[in-house]
């Protein structure tokens, strides 16, 4: 059930934002569409209190309760910048705004990019860390919590991994411009 929960937030969270950008800019109703993005947030809530509510229960903790603290973590961590990317986009194509801002790709400023999302991720990492050690100190059973604590490795070593082949890689090997491509 908890994994249909958090594929419905999922796909909550891209109708809503869709619903918003689409009042927002075509239909021209900036009100409607600050409201609709507004509630965004509030499919995270929904499924935290779905986790909190199953764990209390009595549920013994599956990859399912993991996965819920990863998505909401991640979710606090990128649903802004996922907002304003789609915004970007959305404002170009329908309200004439300028053209998206496109990520760095080559030198110093495309490492201090990779650092930028790479800390996001570790904003993500502890917030879904804390999610999982209130859930352990929650349920207070040790057998029943068993799969949030590998949770902890398994998001500790994504993250480790993240950190080794993206920043570090593009600090110590930066990307360089090919001869005859423009900068910007």
């Amino acid at each position: 059930m908890l994994v249909g929960l958090i594929v419905a937030c999922e796909v909550a969270f891209w109708v809503l934002l869709l619903a918003g950008l689409v009042a927002r800019y075509p239909l021209r109703r900036p009100r409607v569409g600050a409201a609709l993005l507004i509630a965004v947030p509030l499919v995270d809530l929904v499924l935290l209190g779905a986790t909190v509510v199953d764990l209390y229960g009595g549920a013994t903790a599956t990859f399912a309760h993991g996965l819920a603290a990863a998505y909401l973590g991640f979710s606090v961590a990128f649903g802004h910048s996922m907002v304003r990317w789609a915004d970007q986009r959305f404002a170009h194509r329908f309200a004439g705004g300028p053209p998206p801002v496109r990520p760095p790709r080559y030198g110093l400023a495309r490492a201090r990019y990779e650092w930028r999302e790479w800390g996001k991720g570790m904003l993500g990492w502890a917030v879904a860390c804390g999610l999982l050690l209130a859930a352990i100190l929650l349920v207070g059973d040790a057998e029943r919590t068993r799969e949030l604590e590998s949770w902890i490795g398994r998001l500790s070593l994504v993250m480790a991994g993240w950190l080794i082949f993206w920043p570090v890689a593009y600090t110590v090997f930066p990307k360089r411009r090919p001869p005859g491509v423009a900068a910007g």
